[in-house]
Formats: C-alpha cells, sequence, structure tokens
C-alpha cells in the first residue's frame, strides 16, 4: 500500500483569539441575561409596559441614529465646501453605537446606549478608543497594519500558509488567444 506524500507531524492547528474564543459564549450569556431582565420587568410591571417600552428604545435610537447621521451628512458638506478634509473623531460613530443599542432589544442594551448618548461618558469613550486605536498602531511594525491582512493569506491543504500574488498575463498576443466572446451584433 503506497500513501501520498510525506506530511509533517507539526501541522498543529492555528491557535484562535481570545475575542473568537469567548465572543459567542459572552454573547449568549448576554442574550440570556437580557431575556431574563425582561421577564423580570414583565411579571413585576405587565407585559403591555415592557412592549412600551421596547417601542421608546426603537423610536429614540432611531432619533439618534438620524441626528447622528445628519451631523456627519453636514460635516462632509463643510470640509467639502471648505476644500479640507471632515474634522477627525466628531463622535457620531458612537452616537450611532448608542442609538443602535437602544434600537436592540433588552434592558442591557438599552442602558448602554443612553449612557453612549451622554455627553461626559461620550467623551471619555472616544478619548480611550482614540489612545487605544493609537498604542496598536503604534506597536504594529512600520508600513504594516499589523495583522489586520492575516486572513487574505493564501492556505495550502497542508497548512502551510504561502503569501505572494498572481500576476496574469491576458493580453491578446501574448501567447493565447483572446477568449472574451464577441460583442452582439
Amino acid at each position: 500500500m503506497t500513501t501520498g506524500a510525506p506530511t509533517s507531524s507539526s501541522t498543529a492547528p492555528a491557535r484562535r483569539s481570545r475575542l473568537r474564543r469567548y465572543l459567542p459564549l459572552g454573547l449568549a450569556a448576554w442574550l440570556v441575561l437580557e431575556i431574563w431582565l425582561l421577564t423580570l420587568v414583565a411579571g413585576a410591571a405587565g407585559g403591555l409596559t415592557v412592549f412600551l417600552l421596547l417601542v421608546a428604545g426603537v423610536v429614540a435610537g432611531s432619533v439618534a441614529i438620524k441626528r447622528a447621521g445628519r451631523r456627519a451628512f453636514q460635516s462632509l458638506n463643510e470640509a467639502l465646501q471648505r476644500g479640507g478634509s471632515p474634522e477627525r473623531g466628531g463622535g457620531n460613530g458612537l452616537m450611532m453605537l448608542g442609538g443602535l443599542l437602544l434600537i436592540i432589544p433588552g434592558m442591557i442594551s438599552d442602558v448602554m446606549g443612553l449612557l453612549l448618548l451622554l455627553p461626559p461618558v461620550h467623551k471619555a469613550v472616544s478619548r480611550w478608543t482614540e489612545s487605544a486605536l493609537e498604542r496598536r498602531l503604534r506597536r504594529a511594525a512600520p508600513g504594516s497594519l499589523g495583522n489586520v491582512f492575516q486572513q487574505a493569506r493564501i492556505h495550502r491543504p497542508d497548512g502551510k500558509v504561502v503569501q505572494g500574488e498572481v500576476i496574469r498575463d491576458d493580453r491578446p498576443g501574448s501567447g493565447e488567444q483572446d477568449r472574451r466572446p464577441p460583442l452582439a451584433r
């Protein structure tokens, strides 16, 4: 009996990042907690109250997202009229995130969304996010974006990673005929 090409026994699967390992567990726990809190509120205040709270969250979230979108578009329009670039860190992204959290049904997401819409919390989260991003970019090697393009690599069946690029020479007359169909007449 013949076997295929010898393979290395040291080709262990790549280790998953902490985020990819614990994110599904965190989302499941958050979902269970949201449902439990909704049932507690429904038991204490009634089903109609919970329904009205959920509808109010959707309306408030929609208003917040619309307002943030308007501000972002206005900022872009003013910057284009000045001939410059839009201001950095306008805070519209966090306002949209707060609105999205309000739209998602649940008590915890509503509280987090409302907190993000408060100006002091909004500014603190914005500063923290900006400094964390700057630290992350400083740690990356110059001229690269760290592990951003790691998933774009080509994987061989044996698990080894081969980096490269494909260069095609499809010009007519380069040894191959033009394979495109003729235009309809």
